[in-house]
């Protein structure tokens, strides 16, 4: 098949037979968006469509399209993502975007789910307490990027300390420590929301060594980052790839 005939397949699977209202008004633009992303990017590497799917709700989700994110919730239901592996993966977004951003990715998450029938809350996927949340994602945290953690955490400020706390505590803590989702695909997901942020270089410098780490290859960093084009553009594509480069040289 070419790429216009892989496009039309992959549409139908995600989203059902049809076309969009786009097509109506700017068939040129819609052309070439579907062409490019349904007959291109979701061939290219060594992702599956359920992969993609997760990485097209994290960074929509973190861009705010809400619109796009609400049609992508069905997408990821069609190829077979179940409602807890969906709502993880917006969860995941909160620590690098703010709980206010992520509650609107909720919002239309809990939409679809509503509109299919699929009864909320979903099962808790939590795993720590107060007593052990601290202590369980300092592991965690220690398992993805090694003994810089510690070293980071002695050189903080004084008055900044709680931060390293709040890290440890939330966000490897309250998130990487829940069900739904293995740490090599949160770390994933985590590269690609702090790719899809923009000038958060630094971070996704770390978050490069930390996929290696948990076992993320450099194709499949690439694959990842390539996924996330159409939907965060050139610039931080590049500027991500380029951070992959830096930590992963090529050979």
């Amino acid at each position: 098949m070419n790429r216009v005939e892989r496009s039309k397949d992959k549409f139908n699977q995600l989203f059902g037979e049809g076309v969009t209202a786009a097509h109506a008004t700017d068939p040129d633009f819609q052309n070439i968006l579907s062409h490019f992303i349904f007959g291109e990017v979701f061939y290219q590497g060594n992702l599956d469509d359920k992969q993609r799917e997760l990485i097209t709700l994290v960074v929509l989700a973190t861009n705010q399209t809400l619109p796009q994110l609400k049609a992508h919730v069905s997408a990821a239901l069609n190829v077979g993502l179940t409602p807890v592996e969906i709502k993880e993966a917006v969860y995941q977004c909160a620590p690098y975007i703010g709980f206010p951003k992520t509650l609107n990715a909720i919002n239309e998450v809990n939409e679809v789910f509503k509109m299919k029938n699929i009864a909320l809350p979903i099962e808790s996927q939590n795993t720590v307490d107060e007593d052990n949340r601290f202590d369980i994602g300092l592991a965690v945290q220690v398992e993805i990027f090694g003994d810089v953690i510690a070293k980071m955490r002695e050189n903080a400020p004084t008055n900044q300390k709680h931060i390293q706390d709040y890290l440890s505590a939330f966000c490897f803590g309250d998130f990487y420590t829940r069900g739904g989702l293995d740490l090599k695909t949160r770390e994933l997901l985590t590269l690609c929301i702090i790719s899809a942020l923009g000038g958060a270089e630094g971070q996704v410098k770390a978050h490069v060594q930390g996929n290696k780490n948990v076992g993320n290859d450099k194709e499949t960093l690439i694959t990842a980052i390539s996924h996330c084009l159409p939907y965060m553009g050139f610039p931080r594509t590049l500027n991500a790839l380029a951070c992959v480069n830096e930590i992963i040289p090529e050979n």
